[in-house]
């Protein structure tokens, strides 16, 4: 048996009171990240020294005698700030990301994540224990099986001013690897479809930024017109960041539905280990590659195909797949993106992507672990 972890993310409505014991602790929990933050920051540059999450978390206590209303909101919430605050001097020296920057209260997202203990965050029917929330009425559109523990709660508000919880449960599962075979079905990243199958399965991603940028530019023009800061900006302000929001939730269940179709029909996906990053900015794609959610997809397909012992592989992103002929193995010294049509010196004439994705199927063929 082994240990997973799963989230499941729902929909909360709190009471107003709820509403501001919320906001207050997206403060306060802001407060302690950029206070110890300040301290790090100052301790390194004057003595060279740093400084140790369990040693900011002994003057934690001493912070709460000096601002007292930080005693009102969750103290669990306010230590797994400086643990943020700590994961991200890690992953600075790590070289995984930037040095961290202060929260700014006008960020277009606010969160906080508080640990369960002692069965302080649980359901209850229509309703979600939480710590200093009491029962929090919660939309609860997915059941979270009886076996699975709660490990903790992210507690957030999007820009639209809606409240969200994502819970984080452990579970144990004995996951029995199902044979490929020849059940397999290679993937080729396309700009406009998202893929193109070794089956010949198009996406046809439907390019939700694509339909609604006319709608989100007038909005954001007559946002920029507005007074910063006054009534009608913030009126306006939430039209813009509820046609996000549409643009974002569409495009996460397209995705979803489409990744649960591809694990349930095929026990092994093939793809290619692709820098979406590098691509938008090289062949100045930004908007394409932002709208299609390639790695949100790829993530989709690997935590679901686990979870039903199948297999997701990535091949080597160098891996010449487009120029590769899928019948007699012939490697094009060139191929420009203009293109559409493989044609090969054998005789082999193809589409372009469909050629691509039966070489990647066939060279992960080589790479499943049977």
């Amino acid at each position: 048996m082994k240990t997973y972890n799963l989230a499941f993310k729902y929909r909360i409505y709190p009471n107003e009171t709820q509403a501001n014991i919320i906001n207050v602790t997206f403060g306060c929990t802001r407060l302690v990240y950029n206070r110890f933050l300040a301290q790090r920051k100052e301790l390194y540059e004057t003595d060279k020294k740093s400084v140790t999450y369990n040693t900011q978390a002994k003057e934690l206590p001493l912070l709460k005698l000096e601002l007292p209303f930080l005693k009102e909101v969750d103290s669990i919430a306010l230590q797994q700030s400086l643990k943020n605050l700590e994961t991200a001097y890690k992953n600075f020296f790590q070289k995984r990301t930037a040095f961290p920057k202060f929260k700014s209260k006008r960020s277009t997202r606010k969160s906080y994540n508080t640990v369960s203990t002692s069965n302080n965050i649980r359901v209850e029917g229509n309703f979600l224990k939480l710590p200093k929330l009491g029962l929090v009425k919660i939309k609860l559109h997915r059941a979270i099986p009886q076996n699975y523990v709660i490990k903790s709660a992210t507690i957030s508000q999007e820009p639209n001013g809606a409240y969200y919880v994502s819970l984080l449960t452990e579970f144990q599962r004995d996951i029995k690897e199902v044979p490929s075979d020849n059940n397999i079905v290679g993937l080729d990243f396309a700009m406009s479809e998202l893929f193109v199958s070794s089956d010949n399965q198009r996406a046809d991603y439907p390019r939700f930024f694509r339909k609604l940028e006319a709608k989100l530019v007038k909005a954001q023009r007559e946002l920029s017109r507005k007074v910063k800061f006054s009534q009608n900006w913030y009126k306006v302000k939430l039209k813009v960041a509820k046609i996000h929001n549409l643009i974002k939730n569409s495009r996460k269940d397209f995705l979803h539905k489409l990744s649960h179709e591809l694990v349930t029909k095929y026990n092994a996906i093939i793809l290619e280990d692709l820098n979406m990053k590098a691509m938008s900015g090289v062949l100045n794609f930004g908007k394409s590659v932002s709208d299609n959610g390639w790695g949100m997809f790829t993530t989709m397909l690997q935590y679901k195909s686990m979870l039903l012992g199948k297999q997701v592989i990535k091949i080597d992103k160098w891996f010449p797949s487009s120029k590769t002929c899928s019948s007699c193995g012939n490697i094009k010294d060139s191929l420009s993106l203009g293109e559409r049509v493989y044609n090969c010196e054998c005789g082999h004439t193809m589409d372009r992507d469909l050629n691509a994705s039966i070489n990647i199927r066939e060279v992960g063929r080589s790479l499943l672990a049977y």
